[in-house]
């Protein structure tokens, strides 16, 4: 029984993993890092100690995880919080931080109309084009504000629901409420200007311990000395001791051998110099070290526009920065570059964090004390800066700042920076968004002045390389190579050893783009012959912006040709069709190619990898198409002379147009290479070659036929196609024998018939592991000594002829299936009494007898016979007692079944004695 524990459990544990898989599509502001609000962090107070932590580790696990998208460790971590006893608390952590919808969130919605719809509701679905056109998924981006817009419908707000909210939000519609509506909220990494980040913030993260004030250390001269401080006096010389004193409230260091040093306000270098001196004057020919022990702690307030502002106790080391990362850093609306120090209502100094961050400047990094007011104000003018700079941001500017300066405050350009090409983005004067061109490079650019709320983008370079060639394929070194005027093909590839092994060297591809916007063309080549004849016309000449693409033999070609066909489709128009032409059958890499200016069939052919062993290279077809005047496509084939092509006769060779489908055949009867296999006692066993028409008697022959210790008799000859016909029949058995074993199972409670359906399993896994033999009963004796008549032999035959046997079996419903020897004149029922006589399963009337040929020799049909049986036994038959399957009715065809399992056994032994 399940109680309501269980049951809020099963509930949560579905809830956590769809928690899970939102986790991966957290929203900009989520995937910042969780924080727990005060409620959700009262929550987990109000766990036992040993739950909370377990549960604020799976947090800080889901966290972390969100930044790699591990999704089997975001799924382990909220099976943490789904261990906990507290399944409330901790059902409502969890569910707290579930993606929501946010401004530009993505959203795949799914538009299904409701099966319960109405016909009225139906048809009124049908003749909206608006509804129509909403049916499926469709990818939805929400405004700044967090709007959805559906074209030609309402606005609907979505902002902060979670997928659920928004599921119900939209069936909430009037106009929607015929679909059924399934919400997605995508996960969404920021892209170009959008994933800018103001600048240095994440610095004073709380997370970072790399501000916090040292503990330890050497203390610096400039170190203010005040109460709570501990020093440390060595005396030694005519005076001995050491001293450790702590500074007392009113500022005063009481030193035994000296008195009371007033120390409150002096620097630490200060102090050590007036006791050198003092040692000096009091304690004659005594010297004296002086360190710094235990430091102070102060407090100071961390105010403004910081993410916990308040009052902090630090240690007397602390500087600006230190207490900052206490307070959590400064908030985005805070200013990084005007800190200030405020002491006793004065401003004493202001920090400019830039210049620590940028410069390493600590000269601003003001040491604290007691009672400091460290004041960060709001943020001042904000630019922002993107593309190919080092570090592209959101940068807070302190004066008139030029797109210059911008720049190196970004910290320079990148080396693919195309700085003639930057852009300005800003708010004009009237509320518009305007562009303006920014050229980097000329300076113009230190006059223009960037104002708050501008962005400067930085493009990149073009990715195109200029002035090159690019060598691609089988080679040992595919680059861009430079490109001169009369740079030819054998100039990229000087030799062959340069390429890799299994190359076509009579075939390579060129991509050619003479100016960018106009037509792609293809060439081709032959390496062979540019190399053998440089500066000829086989040796193209290359231009600038070739691809030189060399194919290897053995890993084809289409995924290099078949992009370039994709281009010349796109340009092809009716005036101009694509040039493409395809040869398939018998060559090496068959497909389609482009169709070059004077191509002919034979540099088809050439491109097609060249004919394949098996092409008969007499003759080929040709389908070509055309427009009539009517305006139909006709097709239209003719013969081409590959012989007379390959002796070098131009007229056969044809020029090609597009569209042309060249097909090289196979020569006849290449295939009909037959393999027979004779094996056992055979003068000369062995696998032969047969053609077709040749008979088994033929091949015997040629064997040296059959030798003296042969049992023809017994001879097993096997055929594929047999086999596989076997295997099919035994299938289609096996599958009835399921079928009606099923339906006696239903009744066997009722009939009684247990022991029936315990023998179909039986029979059924026996069937089942049955294997086929795909034997055909012939005569050896008789096949041997024909001249005409006999069986035609075909691939994969086998014949096997054992050793002369002198062996009679039973199998079956027999007391024990065993092996006699042969006696003549003994009957089939007195072997049957050597193996015990019959079970009582036995159906004594079908007994039959397998010869060792495989043939089946039923018993006497005649009544005037006793019960003694007449068929002669002869040496190594196999006498089957079948199962009496007349008593397990209703499966009377189950006869059937064990008379396959006999002979398939009897089968399989008689091949196995060869395959040992």
């Amino acid at each position: 029984m399940i109680n309501f524990f269980t049951v809020r459990q099963l509930r949560l544990k579905s809830a956590l993993r769809a928690v899970a898989l939102l986790a991966l599509s957290a929203t900009a502001a989520f995937a910042q890092g969780i924080q727990l609000s005060p409620s959700q962090q009262q929550m987990l107070n109000a766990l036992p100690p040993a739950q909370r932590q377990q549960a604020m580790d799976a947090i800080r696990q889901i966290e972390a995880n969100q930044q790699s998208g591990s999704q089997q460790s975001i799924n382990e971590a909220v099976g943490q919080i789904a261990s906990s006893p507290d399944l409330g608390a901790a059902e409502q952590i969890v569910g707290s931080l579930q993606a929501t919808a946010q401004a530009r969130s993505r959203l795949v919605i799914k538009f299904t109309p409701l099966e319960s719809l109405t016909v009225a509701a139906m048809g009124e679905l049908e003749s909206d084009p608006i509804l129509q056109k909403l049916q499926g998924s469709h990818l939805f981006v929400l405004d700044d504000s967090g709007v959805l817009s559906l074209a030609g419908l309402e606005m609907i707000p979505l902002l902060g629901l979670s997928e659920a909210d928004i599921n119900r939000r939209l069936s909430a519609e009037p106009s929607l409420s015929v679909f059924e509506i399934d919400a997605r909220i995508l996960g969404q990494e920021p892209i170009g200007v959008e994933a800018l980040k103001p600048f240095g913030y994440e610095v004073f993260d709380a997370r970072d311990v790399g501000f916090d004030a040292p503990v330890s250390g050497p203390v610096p001269p400039d170190y203010v000395l005040g109460p709570g401080d501990t020093v440390r006096v060595q005396l030694f010389g005519n005076v001995n001791g050491i001293y450790e004193q702590e500074v007392s409230r009113d500022g005063v260091l009481n030193l035994p051998e000296i008195g009371p040093v007033t120390v409150a306000g002096i620097p630490f270098s200060e102090f050590r110099n007036d006791i050198y001196k003092r040692v000096q004057q009091m304690l004659i020919g005594t010297q004296v070290s002086v360190t710094m022990g235990q430091l102070k702690t102060i407090r100071v307030f961390v105010l403004g526009d910081v993410n916990k502002p308040g009052s902090y106790v630090v240690s007397g080391l602390s500087t600006i920065s230190s207490a900052l990362y206490r307070s959590g850093g400064v908030s985005t609306i805070g200013s990084l570059r005007n800190v200030q120090l405020k002491r006793s209502g004065r401003l004493v100094s202001t920090l400019d964090a830039y210049d620590l961050l940028i410069r390493g400047d600590t000269s601003g990094d003001s040491r604290l004390q007691p009672g400091d007011v460290i004041f960060v104000p709001s943020i001042g003018t904000t630019v922002s800066i993107g593309g190919a700079v080092n570090r592209p941001a959101i940068y807070e500017v302190k004066r008139l700042t030029t797109a210059a300066d911008l720049v190196d405050l970004a910290g320079g350009l990148k080396p693919e920076a195309f700085p003639a090409g930057a852009r300005l983005e800003r708010i004009s004067e009237g509320g518009e968004r305007v562009v303006l061109a920014v050229n980097l490079t000329h300076e113009s650019a230190n006059a223009i002045r960037i104002r708050t709320g501008d962005t400067l983008l930085v493009p990149e370079v073009l990715p195109e390389v200029e002035n090159a060639v690019t060598l691609s394929g089988h080679v040992h070194r595919p680059a861009k190579y430079p490109w001169r005027p009369g740079l030819r093909l054998s100039d990229l590839i000087r030799s062959s050893e340069e390429l890799k092994f299994g190359v076509d060297m009579d075939y390579v591809l060129i991509r050619r783009e003479n100016k960018r916007g106009e037509p792609v063309e293809a060439l081709s080549a032959s390496l062979i012959d540019a190399l053998a004849n440089p500066h000829s016309s086989s040796d193209i000449q290359l231009k600038s912006g070739d691809t030189v693409n060399v194919f290897s033999l053995a890993l084809g070609r289409q995924r290099i040709v078949e992009p370039l066909l994709e281009e010349l489709k796109y340009q092809s128009t009716i005036d101009n069709p694509i040039r493409v032409v395809e040869v398939s059958g018998n060559v090496r890499a068959p497909g389609a190619y482009p169709l070059e200016k004077g191509m002919r069939v034979s540099d088809l052919i050439r491109a097609g990898g060249s004919l394949s062993e098996q092409a008969y290279a007499l003759e080929a077809e040709l389908t070509r198409y055309t427009v009539n005047s009517n305006g139909l496509r006709e097709s239209g084939t003719r013969k081409i002379d590959i012989f007379s092509i390959r002796n070098g006769d131009e007229t056969a060779d044809l020029l090609l147009q597009e569209h042309d489908y060249l097909m090289v055949n196979r020569v006849p009867e290449w295939d009909a290479i037959w393999t027979v296999a004779l094996e056992g006692e055979v003068v000369f066993p062995g696998k032969y070659r047969v053609s077709r028409g040749e008979t088994l008697s033929e091949v015997l022959q040629r064997a040296g036929g059959l030798t003296a210790a042969a049992f023809p008799e017994g001879a097993v000859f096997l055929r594929e196609d047999l086999k596989e016909r076997e295997r099919e029949q035994i299938e289609a058995l096996a599958r009835r024998m399921e079928a009606d074993l099923a339906s006696l199972s239903l009744q066997s409670a009722d009939t009684g018939s247990s022991e029936t359906l315990t023998t179909g399993r039986v029979l059924l896994t026996q069937l089942k592991n049955t294997e086929a033999s795909g034997r055909l009963v012939i005569d050896l004796n008789r096949e041997a000594n024909l001249s005409t008549g006999s069986i035609e032999v075909r691939d994969g035959d086998r014949l096997l002829v054992p050793t002369r046997t002198q062996v009679v079996t039973v199998l079956g419903e027999a007391q024990q299936n065993s092996s006699h020897l042969f006696a003549p004149g003994m009957s089939r029922d007195d072997y049957i009494d050597l193996s015990g006589g019959l079970t009582r399963r036995a159906d004594r009337k079908l007994i039959y007898i397998v010869r060792a040929n495989g043939a089946v020799v039923a018993r006497n049909h005649s009544k005037w016979f006793g019960r003694r049986n007449n068929t002669e036994i002869l040496p190594g038959d196999t006498i089957v007692v079948p199962l009496d399957t007349d008593r397990m009715r209703p499966l009377t065809f189950w006869g059937n079944v064990t008379q396959i399992l006999y002979q398939g056994a009897i089968a399989v032994a008689a091949i196995k004695t060869f395959n040992n």
